[in-house]
């Protein structure tokens, strides 16, 4: 991805006056593991893999079937790391940074697509010889595990989609998403201007309560990490900007896995309605919705999250077995 040349002195002078540059500065370095990483949830279970040309960082932890958890854009391992640990007891569960967020490495900037980022996971699941039995995704983690089944990169028993992204916006935010996040992504000063303003953490804990989620401290804190550091805001805008749906609601119903639905019903990210069409489109879907809970649900309600993803794994092995 192209970068542009750091802001003027001019440039720099304007924007003090309105306060971006009397905030703690940017990291215009990707996140380093051996200065970021000591205090990173689950970090004794982290690994870095050499697979589909990238470095990933992926956490594997627990032992049983093989759960696949794929978190969100501008997100990282880190928004698990209470429902992987709970999973842990009865799972093998697998917790990659997806391309370019935390401590992955970016591709090229082509391959931040659907598409792409799916025959990247692929690549890491050859890699670990890992098959997910369960893949759980939350947002635009679930198009991604959801377009992974779809070419047979993996074929668990259940998908959960947790506030699962996985049909286009519809209306004006549908026309206007992509090309305003390509503008963003085009060069370095929004990037930079985007990761400046996350410096304020009280900007960051606007940003989260425009889910429609309330998360703790430590979950506040650790996305003004990320989101202060230049590599991965680029990295996430740049997903975004390459975004398309359109292809995978045509698919859909080619979908193999029973699908479950968690929907947040204080969802201000992906609309709560966005299940019901799913679920007219796909009729053996099953749809659960939480109460009181927004986009971030899975951090909001772990433990409650992970229990009925261990409630849908375990009715399918059963049923399973007692054919």
């Amino acid at each position: 991805m192209r970068v542009s040349p750091p802001i003027s002195g001019h440039q720099a002078e304007q924007y003090h006056r309105v306060g971006f540059l009397r905030r703690k500065p940017v990291n215009n370095q990707p996140l380093c593991w051996e200065r970021d990483g000591c205090r990173w949830p689950n970090q004794q279970s982290s690994r870095f893999i050499a697979a589909g040309g990238i470095r990933w960082h992926v956490q594997v932890m627990g032992q049983g079937p093989v759960v696949l958890l794929l978190h969100g854009t501008g997100a990282s391992s880190h928004s698990w790391r209470e429902l992987a640990s709970d999973l842990g007891h009865n799972y093998t569960v697998v917790v990659p940074d997806l391309p370019g967020h935390g401590f992955t490495e970016a591709p090229d900037a082509t391959e931040m697509s659907l598409p792409g980022m799916a025959n990247l996971l692929e690549s890491l699941l050859l890699t670990l010889e890992l098959r997910p039995e369960l893949a759980v995704g939350h947002s635009a983690g679930a198009a991604i595990a959801a377009k992974m089944c779809l070419n047979d990169a993996m074929a668990p028993n259940w998908l959960v989609s947790i506030n699962g992204a996985l049909l286009p916006l519809s209306g004006i935010p549908g026309w206007v998403y992509s090309p305003i996040a390509r503008m963003l992504a085009s060069g370095g000063f929004w990037v930079k201007l985007l990761a400046r303003s996350a410096a304020d953490r009280s900007a960051v804990e606007r940003l989260v309560q425009r889910t429609g989620s309330v998360i703790g401290p430590e979950g506040v804190d650790l996305y003004a990490k990320l989101l202060r550091t230049t590599s991965h805001t680029a990295a996430a805008l740049c997903m975004m900007a390459h975004w398309d749906l359109r292809a995978l609601q045509r698919q859909l119903l080619d979908l193999k896995p029973n699908l479950l639905l968690l929907v947040g019903e204080n969802d201000l990210m992906v609309p709560p309605e966005q299940a019901n069409r799913l679920a007219r489109l796909l009729p053996s879907t099953e749809l659960r919705r939480m109460a009181d809970c927004g986009h971030l649900l899975h951090e909001e309600k772990p433990q409650q999250t992970a229990a009925l993803i261990r409630q849908y794994g375990q009715y399918h092995q059963g049923s399973a077995a007692a054919v």
